[in-house]
């Protein structure tokens, strides 16, 4: 049986509306680290901070200069972003003054060798992390390395998913249905998701040094102030500019089942590259990438949705999902909001918490590879040209215009922002879901439209432009005083973080070459 958003929604407010409020968030928040005139630092981790091995806030994405943030789990969206202001607050603190770049394409870079690889101390899991940032590098250009993006993780209760299996009659085994239900999320996000790029794409223009020579199709203007820019772009951080692969095009990897999923990841994993075994392996004692497949691990996996599960230590994340289901899903597709402090508003926190949950309850048939690439045109159609006047997209076979399609999810969407505002004695979802919809009706509203026009209303460049909001987000962060965490107690983990590091080191017992060899066999 079909149920409708009506429907679910309608039995969730009158029988179980308690379950809406349990939800679990956290974010992973990626920032360049910069000089005070706006080039790339090419400072290293400070050891103020910790051990980006080990540390379970403060780290390294795929480059030295690439810091991310990553706030623990929380019911509330005021904590999360509490959180995330008290980690930037201590990290600014730390840095030698160095400062946050608030954009996802990155700042000035003269050389692209001086984008220095992340760096996890001598343990053979150190050393992995790094070489498999080497094969990122050999695979796809350094400069991949300094764009920044948000990762906003979500879960739902044990109480919503036992109140959707009593409202749907479903009695197969609780994990099962999560995990199912997460996927059914999934497949929906795929169908529907080009609305975030669209809604919060912020990368319209970049740094001409972003380019660095590298060949690309697309047609750039350039400001008068030199930067180049697409006119109708929402966000270049997820066009063929940023992290993607002609390799991965290929891969039919499933979203219908955990055992589709868990199957084709882990085919992927061991699927040759004949273009990457060009690079080659170990070169001269020298690591150039872990292996020569089409993806060195899961991790290069690019997706804009990914079901996850905490794994235990040096589990396989495609292993973690196989043995317990999916625990949350994790959204990839968010540029930085280059508008706030924390690269994430509570305004956008809160659409997600309504979108996610849209995902979730709408229903979700099967999707063949054929729909799915369909549906990820559709995406990229939004990121190049989202604002284009006239632009229509493919939903199920029918050509819909952005107003059209928007405007029939954004009546359901309303629904459960309704039930959202109940479940927390609030109007805030409303209130976002209002203002959003009025982003679909005039595209001048999106953020991605707001920076080109500020760009040329001001006539300043990417680099003067986004330094004014450099100052603005530090003297922020400096005013800021602790909420959630202090000063001491964050000292307390980056010392922690040192020795566990420390005591991984002492603990390897084999080579590097016999690590890769027993890793890769299980």
């Amino acid at each position: 049986m079909t149920f409708s958003i009506l429907d679910l929604t309608q039995a969730f407010e009158q029988h179980h509306l308690s379950a809406i409020s349990g939800a679990q968030r956290g974010i992973e928040r990626e920032t360049l680290r910069i000089k005070p005139d706006g080039n790339l630092s090419t400072q290293g981790h400070n050891s103020a901070l910790g051990s980006a091995l080990t540390h379970q806030y403060i780290t390294t994405d795929y480059s030295e200069s690439l810091l991310e943030f990553i706030t623990p789990v929380s019911t509330s969206i005021d904590e999360s972003l509490n959180q995330l202001k008290d980690i930037q607050k201590f990290t600014l603190n730390n840095i030698d003054g160095d400062y946050f770049w608030p954009m996802s394409m990155p700042c000035m870079v003269d050389n692209e060798e001086q984008v220095q690889l992340a760096q996890y101390g001598s343990s053979n899991i150190g050393t992995m992390k790094t070489v498999y940032r080497q094969g990122l590098k050999n695979r796809y250009g350094s400069m991949m390395q300094v764009i920044a993006g948000i990762h906003f993780n979500f879960s739902f209760s044990k109480e919503f998913f036992n109140s959707l299996q009593e409202i749907t009659d479903d009695s197969s085994p609780l994990q099962d249905f999560i995990s199912d239900r997460y996927f059914a999320l999934i497949r929906n996000y795929k169908r529907h998701g080009w609305l975030i790029p669209y809604l919060f794409g912020s990368s319209p223009a970049l740094c001409p040094s972003f380019l660095q020579g590298k060949p690309h199709q697309l047609p750039f203007k350039k400001a008068p102030a030199g930067c180049l820019y697409l006119e109708h772009a929402t966000s270049l951080r997820m066009s063929d500019l940023g992290y993607t692969s002609s390799e991965q095009a290929n891969l039919k990897i499933c979203n219908n089942n955990i055992d589709t999923y868990v199957s084709g990841v882990q085919q992927a994993i061991n699927l040759p590259s004949e273009q990457f075994a060009h690079i080659g392996v170990k070169l001269n004692g020298e690591y150039k990438q872990l292996n020569s497949n089409i993806l060195q691990i899961e991790n290069e996996l690019y997706a804009p949705i990914r079901p996850k599960r905490v794994a235990k230590s040096g589990q396989k994340p495609s292993d973690a999902l196989k043995e317990g289901g999916v625990e949350y899903i994790e959204v990839r597709a968010m540029d930085v909001n280059p508008f706030v402090s924390t690269g994430i508003s509570k305004e956008q926190m809160h659409f997600l918490d309504v979108f996610i949950t849209y995902c979730m309850l709408k229903d979700s048939p099967q999707m063949s590879i054929d729909k799915k690439r369909v549906f990820n045109s559709n995406t990229d159609k939004v990121v190049l040209e989202g604002r284009k006047p006239g632009l229509t997209l493919n939903d199920n076979g029918i050509e819909k215009t952005i107003p059209e399609w928007g405007a029939e999810i954004f009546a359901e969407m309303q629904l459960i922002a309704g039930l959202y505002d109940k479940a927390y004695a609030t109007t805030a979802y409303s209130d976002v879901i209002k203002d959003e919809l009025a982003k679909i009706h005039d595209p001048q509203l999106t953020p991605s439209a707001r920076i080109l026009d500020e760009l040329f209303t001001t006539g300043k460049g990417i680099v003067t432009w986004s330094m004014e909001y450099v100052e603005q987000f530090s003297k922020e962060l400096t005013e800021h005083s602790y909420q959630v965490f202090d000063e001491k107690l964050l000292q307390q983990l980056a010392e922690t973080s040192l020795q566990k590091q420390a005591e991984i080191e002492n603990s390897d017992t084999l080579s590097f070459d016999d690590f890769l060899e027993e890793y890769f066999s299980k």
